[in-house]
Order: structure tokens, then C-alpha cells, then sequence
């Protein structure tokens, strides 16, 4: 059953709680009268808790619901890739201040390479060590794709041949260990919130939010700065620089695989944030602050909240004092509460990869009989919002002469200031809303070349493929730095190319 039963005591008029963590009787001197009015009033489910008194949980999906310390899943890992060898990996992206491993799974037709064409997904679930709901979500989730790939399951099916998933369900594995010892009852709103070191993982991340708004109030952006990749300032690549070892490691682990789509899972409300959630002005706790790509963010949320058993159910209590439902459970992330350094805002700016904070659940650590409800609620949505990653256009930028893939070459899309980058064999991905878009690919040394690309409705990205010309300069280098012969045409290429100059320089004159 899904009904939590609680109560909070107070010496006085006796009041139902709100919240899941009681006190221990240890904490009072009760006498006979309270421990006989607890157990009566124990009979009673909290008022508070957004699921009807009438509901009943379950699911038809056989997956371990229960919580899982580190060393239960570590197990429950190592027993889906026993089962499903052939596309699962785990792997560590390092380790937490007391050491414990940051595993991920990955889920593929081909574990352990990426494929030429393929986009990469991401689900993090654990920054916040005591919100516990998203790591048992992201564990459920490794056992469902393994059994449903197994069953021919053709949605599974299709999903893991054409995406290469990422699963991490522990960001802070210290946290969570802090957590799980008191358990669902006693845990609290805070404990194991932050690293053992007492970071707030999602404030730890470098602020390049200021320096993009920085260069454009000096109108700087995107000629003289860029407006993506921007590089992380010195400062906080320094050892001694107040980064946790968790927040370093997935820093080189974004750097590390070209994502293109993520979500990061948090618990206490019920509710689907996109970037930015720093406040451009710096003073404000709340701003409307979008992005240049604020119409596919809008989208992206809105996919999990409408296709979520929960956050759809106009019938629900609200969380806490926040009616998210009037805007259809989804909101700017600056404009609940600024969040400098923020996870999602990083992974935007430095990366190619879009992502979005999902809060799953009023209650950040359920009890162990709600998970398989709380699954029921949220499967179609974490299904759901990974085939997003297929919405756009992709495609593979070439060197017209060798058809080699360009690396690092540079995706635009006119109207949108906001550019991306091909991944090492030059192939990208670009997410983008239903609509007829021109595109310029451009890399140092080659012609740039512009297209029309339209994107439909379906649910299929617009193959949108590019083929640079060497610029002649680019060409001559590449000859000389070989020890060869400049050709004749290239020579005669060059020569008009120098009077061009000279004739607009006389012409300023």
C-alpha cells in the first residue's frame, strides 16, 4: 500500500503532521496516555499526503522495490548486467570524499564505444544524498530496460539501439549512506543533504552564467566571446579551489562523452525547473531568466510533468505553499529560487547537453511501500522524456575533400543565440522545436557553409549533413607543414586573394 501513516506529537493540542520524519519516543518522557493516544491516532493516514486516502499502490512490473544502501546497489548493478551483458556496462567516474565510487550504467546495442550518429542520454539521480526517491527510480529503470529489451519490448527495443544511455543513480554516495542509516521515518528534511565535506553539490559548480551576461552587456557575444563551450575560469581548476571531488568528477565525466540530453532527479516538491536558475540580476531570489533555447527547455518539461501520474492529477494537495499546477507543473528555474553554480545551467553553457531538474515526490525519502507506485507514476515520463533526445535535426560535418569528420566544428541556428559543437567524429545533435531552420556549420580553416533544415512533428530527428571546403590559407599550411609543393591553382587562388585585400584596402583608404 501507498498510505503513510504519521503523526507528530506535540505537548498540547495534538496535531497530524505534515511531514514524514517523527520524533523518537526516546526523545520524550511519555507516559501510558501519549503511548496509548499515538497508537490510536496511528490508525488514521496523514492528512497531508498527496495520494487519496482510497489509493492503493502497484504495478505489474517486477523490479526490486526497496531501498538500496551502497553495497545493495552495487548488487542489484552487478545482477542487471549478469542478466543483460550484451548492452549494459558499468563503469566509475570516480570516487566521493570517503571513497565510495561513483558508478554509472551505461545501456547500449554497444556498451563501451559510441557509435558514429548516436546521441547520448543521461539520468543523475542522488546530488541531493537524502533525496532518495530518483536513485531507486534510475535502479528500477536499469531493471526494467534489461527486462523489457530481453521480452522484445519493440519501444525498449528501439530506445537502447539508437540511444547510448547513461545511468547514475548516486551523485553524493556519502550522503545517502548519511540518510539511509536513519531511514524514510527519521531521516529528515536536511540530513544527508549536503557531501560530507558540507557542499551543496548543485552550488558547486563553476558560475559561468556571469561571464556569458558579462560579455553581452559589452556586446562581446558571439564574436569576441563565445555564447557556448565557455570555458571554466581558472580559479576553480585550482586544487586548492572549493570544488568536492563528486563535482569534479562529473565535470570530466560531461567532458568526457558528447551528451546531448539529461535530467538531474531531485525530491521535495512536484514540480519540472529548466535553465537558467541563476537570476541574471545578481540581487534578485526570483527573476524570469531564460535561455536562448527557452522554447525547447519549455518542452522538455513539459513532456515529464503532462505524462507524470501525479503532477497531472488536479485533484492533488499541493507540496508545500507553491501551486505549481497553475502552470502545468513546470517553471523557469531563477524564477522559483536562484541557483548560482547550479548543474543544469553548467551543463548548458560548457556543454552541448540540455538539462532539466525533475523534484519527483512532496517526500524526499519515501517509505519502501510507496516505490512501486511511485514507479507507476513515473515510468511513462522517464521513458518519454529520453526519446526527446530524438527531436531536432543531427548530422555529420565532413571535410569535402578527405570525408573525414570535423571535430569541434561549429553547429548555428539562425534566431537562436546559442551555438553548439560536433563531437570527435563530427557528428552532432541539435535539439530543436517543430519548424524550418537555417544552419551554419563552420570550422576554423574551412569555408562555412549555410542550409535550410525543416523538423517535423515526428518524432525522428531531420538528417541535416555538411561538407567544408578548405579555405586556400588552411590548404597552403597543410602543404608546407608536409614539406611539399604549393600546386599551380592553389598558387593562382592565393595571388587573387591578395589583390582582393589590396584593392579593399585602397578603396578604404
Amino acid at each position: 500500500t501507498s498510505k503513510k501513516w504519521s503523526l507528530n506529537l506535540t505537548f498540547g493540542p495534538l496535531a497530524f503532521g505534515s511531514t514524514p520524519q517523527n520524533v523518537p519516543f526516546s526523545h520524550f518522557p511519555f507516559s501510558t496516555k501519549y503511548v496509548l493516544i499515538y497508537a490510536i491516532l496511528s490508525f488514521f493516514p496523514d492528512p497531508n499526503h498527496i495520494y487519496p486516502w482510497e489509493h492503493t499502490s502497484g504495478t505489474n512490473d517486477k523490479l526490486d522495490f526497496r531501498h538500496h544502501n551502497y553495497k545493495e546497489m552495487r548488487k542489484l548493478m552487478k545482477n542487471v548486467s549478469e542478466s543483460c551483458p550484451d548492452i549494459t556496462r558499468i563503469y566509475s567516474i570516480g570516487k566521493s570524499y570517503l571513497g565510495l565510487k561513483m558508478y554509472v550504467m551505461e545501456i547500449s546495442d554497444n556498451p563501451g564505444q559510441h557509435e558514429l550518429g548516436e546521441p547520448e542520454f543521461r539520468y543523475v539521480a542522488g546530488m541531493h544524498g537524502n533525496e532518495a526517491l530518483g536513485r531507486e527510480l534510475v535502479l528500477n529503470l536499469m531493471e526494467y530496460l534489461c527486462q523489457e529489451y530481453k521480452q522484445g519490448n519493440p519501444r525498449v527495443r528501439r530506445l537502447v539501439t539508437e540511444t547510448r544511455i547513461h545511468l547514475m543513480p548516486s551523485m553524493n554516495p556519502d550522503g545517502y549512506e548519511t540518510a539511509y542509516k536513519l531511514g524514510s521515518e527519521l531521516a529528515g528534511w536536511a540530513m544527508g543533504r549536503w557531501t560530507y565535506e558540507g557542499f551543496d553539490l548543485n552550488h558547486n559548480f563553476a558560475d559561468l552564467n556571469t561571464e556569458l551576461w558579462d560579455a553581452e552587456d559589452a556586446e562581446l557575444v558571439p564574436h569576441k566571446f563565445p555564447n557556448h563551450y565557455i570555458p571554466i575560469p581558472e580559479a576553480y581548476t585550482f586544487p586548492n579551489a572549493t570544488v568536492a571531488p563528486e563535482t569534479r568528477a562529473v565535470i570530466s565525466w560531461m567532458q568526457r562523452y558528447p551528451f546531448v540530453l539529461s535530467a538531474n532527479l531531485h525530491g521535495g516538491e512536484l514540480v519540472v525547473s529548466y535553465p537558467f536558475d541563476m537570476t541574471r540580476t545578481y540581487w534578485k531570489a526570483q527573476e524570469l531568466t531564460p535561455t536562448a533555447d527557452d522554447a525547447v527547455f519549455r518542452w522538455l518539461a513539459t513532456v515529464y510533468a503532462t505524462s507524470n501520474l501525479v503532477m497531472v492529477d488536479s485533484e492533488r494537495r499541493r507540496c508545500h505553499y507553491d501551486d505549481f499546477m497553475q502552470e502545468g507543473n513546470i517553471i523557469n528555474g531563477a524564477n522559483w529560487h536562484t541557483v548560482p553554480g547550479s548543474m543544469n545551467d553548467f551543463s548548458y553553457l560548457h556543454t552541448n547537453c540540455f538539462e532539466v531538474t525533475i523534484e519527483l515526490s512532496c517526500d524526499k525519502f519515501p517509505h519502501a511501500s510507496e516505490l512501486p507506485q511511485e514507479w507507476e507514476n513515473n515510468k511513462e515520463s522517464l521513458l518519454l522524456y529520453m526519446e526527446q533526445i530524438h527531436r531536432g535535426i543531427k548530422g555529420i560535418v565532413r571535410d569535402k575533400d578527405t570525408e573525414q569528420g570535423i571535430a569541434d566544428a561549429i553547429i548555428s541556428v539562425d534566431g537562436i543565440n546559442h551555438d553548439i559543437r560536433t563531437a570527435f567524429d563530427g557528428d552532432y545533435w541539435r535539439l530543436l522545436n517543430p519548424g524550418e531552420y537555417e544552419v551554419t556549420a563552420k570550422a576554423e580553416g574551412y569555408h562555412p557553409v549555410t542550409r535550410t533544415c525543416h523538423v517535423s512533428y515526428e518524432n525522428n530527428p531531420t538528417l541535416c549533413d555538411f561538407r567544408l571546403t578548405k579555405t586556400p590559407k588552411q590548404r597552403l599550411r597543410e602543404i608546407l607543414a608536409k614539406g611539399g609543393k604549393v600546386p599551380k591553382d592553389l598558387a593562382l587562388r592565393l595571388r587573387q586573394l591578395r589583390l582582393r585585400q589590396l584593392q579593399a584596402q585602397r578603396q578604404a583608404q
